[in-house]
Order: structure tokens, then C-alpha cells, then sequence
């Protein structure tokens, strides 16, 4: 079991509130990612449910235990931090089982945890290397395969991809996901990155200066997100937002199309423009189109095989059905 309960928890470092009350409760078995911009509480809410950092109030529950007094090593959490922390004279062999010989664990059942958790990272192989031998994804998946011999209630990733480069962090998206599937046991992953996010979460927990803005499936915030910081995070490239008479036509002070949601053409259309920057990335091409007169920049998302150059006339078409509205609080209408 592995449910993990926050209640009026908050976090102050001296006169700063960085986590003002916050509920949130995340299920056992669950892919919760928490994600925001940089600086909006997210780490430091993980490092408050290992124990890392004290809750200055509220208190946590862990499978419906208190553990608010609970030290770090006793929650039965296992945290993968964003360096891998591995000790470089050591085997991966080594490395992997260290956490169960500092616990004086019987050796047979720590051979026998080590060896499940290479067999199930694709280890195997390498564990009498040392992690100098090592690729960065491999020391990656040693420092989750750490984590993994604890048996722990719930895993905690920090960050866990961005040492990594944009090839490698897409292959370990699929691994850890995979990973999450096998031990069908809760994990909790903060990241900057909502493409992480979307591709890997059960729930997304959307952070902003401390403050839950929305907590759903990733295709419940891309479809229904709760203000414009929501609509405006999630999803890439962003959503278009539109002011003025157009919004006032539909009833909102702002509305937002995303790119997705907008054709492009030569011959006719409801808004009509110039297009500027041109982004062919092969599959897709993403158009800015100036001179709206909305008095905005339009992002649109195109087929790959669109060619329209810098300077040509288009006109562009939102469809209807998945205009979002705002009000002048920036809160969703309908």
C-alpha cells in the first residue's frame, strides 16, 4: 500500500511562505507527477513527504499512519534525486545493494533483490562494472535500481531525467513508465517539463507559487484546464490566448485556441494574416502568423507538408467546439 495523504500542510523558511495550505492526497498505485515553472514549490513538497524538510505546518499520512514525525529512512519511501549519486569505486553490483547492507540485511535476500531489480532495469549485464563504465542513462537506471531493492511504499523522482540529453530522456520516459507498470506501486515524479508530464502521469498535480492550480489526468487539463496559468502550461507549443472584441464575441474577456485547433490556408478564412517564423520539424510545422489584427501572434500547428514561406498572406481557422473562454479573472467559463 502506498497512499499518500497531505493535510493543511505548509512549509515557511523564515517570513516566506513557499507552500501556503495545501490538501492533496495521492492514490496507492498512482503516477502522480508535480510539475510548474521553476521556483513554484514542487521540489520542495517532494522533499517534504520524504522527510527531508519539516513541515512548519499540517501533517502527512502514509497508508492512513501519521507519519509527520516519522525520520526520513522510516516512511518506507525510496527518493531518485536528479545526480545520480552513485559511488564511483563501487560495482554497480555494489552500488545497487548498499542501502540493504547499511540496513545489515541478510545476504542471500540481498542477492536476491539485487539481481530482480537488474533483471527488471536490463542490469544484468553490467553489474560488475563500475558507473564510470557506464552510459548516463545506465547509471540512471542503477540509481532507480537502488530505490528498487527497498521495497519501498512509494518512489519519489526529483528531476530524474534532466542530466540526460533529449534522445536519452525520451527513451527513459518509456522505462521508468514501463518500470511503473511492473511494480504497479505509487510513485511520485517532479518535473519542470509538461511533456514529461503528459506522457508519463495518471494524475498531474499543476503547481504555481506553492499553490495546487489544478490536480487531474492529463487529458482532463489539456481539455478543460482550470484558469489561463493551466491553459497556458499545458500543452506545446502553448495556447493561443486572444483578447478584446474577438474574446467579447464568444462572451470572455480571453479567449484560447490551441495550435492544434487552427487550420491554415490561401483562400479564405475568419481571421486573416502574414505569416513570419516558419518551424518545419518533418512530421508538423508550426506557423507564427503577425498582422492578425487581434493584436496577437497565432501559433498554428500544420501538417509537415504545408508550405507556406515567411511573408506569405493566409487565413486561419479556429474550430468552434474547442474555442476556451476565461473570464477577467482568468478563471474558465463553462
Amino acid at each position: 500500500m502506498g497512499q499518500i495523504q497531505l493535510n493543511q500542510v505548509t512549509k515557511s523558511f523564515g517570513d516566506v511562505q513557499v507552500i501556503p495550505p495545501l490538501d492533496l492526497t495521492i492514490e496507492d498505485g498512482e503516477f502522480a507527477v508535480f510539475v510548474g515553472p521553476s521556483g513554484c514549490g514542487k521540489s520542495t513538497l517532494l522533499r517534504l513527504i520524504a522527510g527531508l524538510e519539516d513541515f512548519t505546518t499540517g501533517h502527512i499520512e502514509i497508508d492512513g499512519k501519521d507519519a509527520t514525525a516519522v525520520p526520513p529512512a522510516k516512511r518506507g519511501l525510496a527518493m531518485v534525486f536528479q545526480s545520480y549519486a552513485l559511488y564511483p569505486h563501487m560495482t554497480v553490483r555494489k552500488n545497487i545493494a548498499f542501502p540493504l547492507r547499511m540496513a545489515k540485511m541478510d545476504q542471500a535476500e540481498i542477492d536476491r533483490r539485487v539481481e530482480n531489480a537488474a533483471s527488471i532495469l536490463n542490469l544484468s549485464d553490467y553489474l560488475d562494472r563500475r558507473p564510470g563504465q557506464l552510459s548516463g542513462g545506465q547509471r540512471q537506471r542503477v540509481a532507480i535500481g537502488r530505490a528498487i531493492v527497498r521495497e519501498p511504499a512509494a518512489f519519489l523522482f526529483d528531476e530524474p531525467l534532466s542530466n540526460l540529453d533529449a534522445a536519452l530522456r525520451v527513451g527513459m520516459r518509456m522505462e521508468i513508465s514501463e518500470l511503473h507498470k511492473k511494480l504497479a506501486t505509487t510513485m511520485i515524479y517532479v518535473t519542470h517539463d509538461q511533456v514529461e508530464a503528459m506522457t508519463m502521469a495518471d494524475k498531474i498535480v499543476v503547481l504555481r507559487a506553492g499553490h495546487i492550480e489544478q490536480v487531474g489526468s492529463p487529458l482532463e487539463l489539456y481539455r478543460t484546464p482550470r484558469n489561463l496559468f493551466v491553459a497556458g502550461f499545458i500543452g506545446s507549443p502553448k495556447m493561443n490566448f486572444i483578447e478584446g472584441a474577438e474574446a467579447a464575441k464568444h462572451d470572455a474577456h480571453t479567449i484560447g485556441v490551441r495550435p492544434e485547433h487552427i487550420s491554415v490556408s490561401a483562400e479564405g478564412g475568419e481571421w486573416k494574416g502574414v505569416v513570419g517564423l516558419s518551424e518545419h520539424l518533418g512530421s508538423d510545422t508550426f506557423f507564427h502568423i503577425h498582422e492578425t489584427g487581434l493584436a496577437e501572434t497565432i501559433t498554428v500547428r500544420a501538417d509537415g507538408e504545408v508550405a507556406f514561406r515567411s511573408g506569405d498572406t493566409v487565413y486561419l481557422n479556429p474550430r468552434a467546439d474547442v474555442i476556451h473562454r476565461f473570464d477577467a479573472n482568468g478563471l474558465r467559463i463553462g
